[in-house]
């Protein structure tokens, strides 16, 4: 396997990215997080320096393309920018969000599925590192399996050419305040729904609506690293 090395900032806590899908995909964040070398190729270990205060999304752009204008563009994960590094703009939905608040040695992390998934599967392993609370180690969260088979036709995304390429969430794909937990469906009147639970059973260790706090929203101090990886094995 081959290594790359790349700093954002010179934090002793790094993000070990590792491809295992069968083709590349583009790595971005929001806001940036200052990561050179979006494009990770399948089977390579990325190796990548945190800031040492960052609070932000990270996802999986895929099958991205350069014009004959020289405008880059992404089936899933886009941000409208027209250029490979895109570290700032939020994503176009569906897409699946890896959420980390960084301080120092204490990092905040979780798998997102509130604005949908965008068939990459994910997973998030801290190295070492305890819970913040003292209660055990740093767990383990992901998605791993495939949403598509429970994704309802009114939720499905489809690329120019009417395959699926992702599975909006409710809130996005319907646009109604019950799913989006907005107004009076907010605070403690946000609950889970029949797509997020969907999502949930398939997903159990990712968070499926705003509210989802069940695992709960994990903080971890002392990891050396958290091994991003897509398509686990």
């Amino acid at each position: 396997m081959e290594s790359s090395l790349t700093k954002g900032g010179y934090s002793e806590t790094t993000f070990n990215y590792v491809n295992q899908c069968t083709n590349p995909v583009w790595t971005a964040a929001s806001p940036s997080i200052e990561d050179a070398m979006p494009e990770k190729d399948p089977g390579n270990l990325y190796i990548f320096y945190t800031p040492d205060v960052w609070t932000g999304s990270i996802w999986a752009r895929t099958k991205c393309t350069t014009n004959a204008t020289f405008y880059f563009s992404c089936e899933t994960g886009d941000c409208g920018t027209g250029e490979e590094d895109c570290q700032g703009p939020p994503p176009t939905y569906p897409v699946t969000l890896l959420n980390f608040d960084i301080n120092q040695a204490v990092v905040t992390y979780e798998v997102s599925l509130n604005h949908g998934y965008n068939n990459v599967p994910v997973r998030i392993q801290p190295v070492g590192g305890s819970l913040l609370d003292g209660s055990g180690p740093c767990p383990v969260v992901d998605c791993i399996q495939d949403l598509s088979n429970v994704c309802p036709a009114s939720l499905v995304a489809k690329n120019k050419d009417g395959a699926q390429v992702g599975c909006f969430s409710a809130c996005d794909g319907l646009k109604d305040p019950k799913f989006c937990c907005t107004g009076a469906f907010s605070g403690p009147a946000c609950q889970p729904n029949q797509y997020s639970e969907s999502f949930k059973k398939l997903c159990g260790l990712a968070h499926t609506y705003p509210t989802d706090n069940n695992p709960p929203i994990y903080k971890c101090n002392g990891a050396t690293a958290y091994n991003i990886t897509f398509c686990p094995t």
